[in-house]
């Protein structure tokens, strides 16, 4: 029996565990296999078309009847920036002629925050839950999406963006500590006071906010799992764990790095999309530490680096891929997802009930 079953019947599920929706990684499989197990599967949608995002959630929804989760960001849109811009072609270019890729692209926007077409698509199709990062979108939003009957969440780093997230009306709040892979979900505080740990951070938000609280960031077991819950969370959102499952799209080099990887090994590097993100360290992270902030601004180093990640999964080298992993890596396990959430569920609640 769960210590804190206010996620259950808000997320319609029977495990308070949410597969994270990791942005290129996820698929209508994985998020399936999550769900049918009794957690929550989850779709990132952050850079598919309102389109796109339609059919991986109807292909979702063929392969379960259970709730699922579409996470989006909203960030704010960059500004257009000729000195970063140049910085950009001046260090990467070296990089697109070792992999005889031509010139390096024009740094244009190709990712777009939640907007009104995408909130269409989401009235539309309504799956259970949706999900933000980088904060909330506008009011009206919200309150659309919960009019209708979907539940809304969203990542706080801090407590005081934790409060801002209630104020706007979320119904949980994923607390992401900074044990956490791939991008912070800092919005509202400095990305230097947003240096709190989940075991720091969760019992905090508990405190502030009279809402359920999701703990994310470090959790890859039963341990996190029941640790979480003894910090007061009333669920908890693994994503670096089901990386390595059969149903994630994680090319194959990616897979290795994490198996082979250790606690020391991640780095934060904005050097791949512009903000702040964690993952294995490589050689591009590391011959970018010094330069990084002279490059411009999330998500327009994405459009730049996209053809390099490409190339290096191609060649089998982890060089240039970006490595998006939490801390906790060296826990991954392979095999089913669905199969790896039930050892989840059994092995927390051994501890929990012991």
């Amino acid at each position: 029996m769960w210590p804190n079953t206010a996620l259950l019947d808000l997320l319609g599920i029977n495990h308070p565990i949410i597969q994270a929706p990791m942005a290129g990684a996820t698929t209508p499989a994985l998020a399936a296999a999550v769900s049918n197990a009794g957690g929550l599967g989850s779709l990132g949608c952050a850079f598919m078309s309102p389109e796109r995002t339609g059919e991986e959630i109807a292909k979702t929804m063929m392969a379960t009847n259970r709730s699922i989760n579409v996470n989006f960001f909203v960030h704010e849109p960059p500004k257009d920036d000729a000195e970063r811009n140049a910085a950009a072609k001046d260090q990467l270019q070296p990089y697109f002629d070792e992999y005889n890729l031509g010139d390096m692209p024009d740094v244009v926007p190709t990712n777009f925050p939640f907007d009104e077409a995408m909130m269409e698509v989401m009235l539309e199709l309504r799956p259970r839950v949706v999900s933000f990062h980088f904060g909330l979108p506008a009011g009206h939003m919200v309150e659309a999406l919960k009019q209708v009957g979907i539940v809304v969440l969203s990542s706080a780093t801090t407590v005081r963006e934790a409060i801002i997230l209630a104020d706007g009306g979320v119904d949980a709040v994923i607390a992401q500590g900074w044990e956490a892979g791939g991008h912070r979900g800092t919005f509202a505080s400095t990305m230097d006071a947003a240096r709190v740990g989940t075991m720091a951070l969760v019992p905090q938000i508990v405190d502030a906010v009279n809402l359920p609280v999701i703990a994310a960031g470090g959790i890859a077991d039963g341990r996190g799992i029941a640790a979480a819950f003894a910090l007061g969370a009333a669920g908890v959102q693994p994503g670096t764990a089901f990386l390595t499952t059969e149903e994630a799209a994680t090319p194959a080099v990616y897979r290795k790095a994490l198996l082979e990887a250790k606690d020391e090994d991640t780095r934060l590097t904005r050097a791949f999309s512009g903000r702040p993100a964690r993952g294995l360290s490589n050689r591009y992270i590391e011959e970018m530490a010094e330069r990084q902030d002279e490059l411009p601004e999330f998500p327009l180093m994405n459009t730049v680096t996209a053809p390099l990640r490409k190339a290096s999964v191609e060649a089998g080298s982890p060089d240039f891929v970006a490595l998006w992993s939490g801390q906790a890596m060296s826990l991954n396990r392979s095999g089913n997802a669905g199969e790896l959430l039930e050892k989840m569920v059994e092995e927390s609640l051994a501890i929990m009930n012991g």
